[in-house]
């Protein structure tokens, strides 16, 4: 069942923010990282990569980062609504269960 955005409180919006926005910049930084080795590889072993213009290197490396960015801030988010889903199941099961205990509890007193 999706979360509807108009049910989120300043601070759940925040934290998922947060969560987004730590994904990106990790993203950005391994897929930035793997773009730099390939560019040397590139620049190593291929005459046309190295034929490029400055402009376009950078291009493909900045390309590499926002692909990185978006795919881990985007894994980062679901991961997130994950578990504030599972923290929202858990409560419930938490107040259905003393639910219960109370219910117990007044069986037992009223046998007693």
């Amino acid at each position: 069942m999706p979360i509807l955005l108009s049910r989120r409180t300043t601070e759940e919006q925040s934290a998922a923010n947060s969560a987004a926005l730590r994904g990106a910049a990790v993203g950005a930084a391994k897929y930035g990282i793997a773009s730099l080795v390939l560019a040397v590889v590139g620049t190593l072993v291929s005459p046309v990569y190295r034929n490029l213009t400055i402009q376009f290197k950078v291009f493909i490396q900045m390309s590499g980062m926002t692909l990185g960015g978006w795919i881990e801030a985007d894994r980062k988010l679901r991961g997130y609504e994950f578990w504030r889903l599972a923290e929202a199941r858990r409560k419930r099961d938490e107040d259905v269960w003393r639910e219960w205990e109370r219910m117990v509890g007044e069986g037992k007193k009223d046998e007693g």
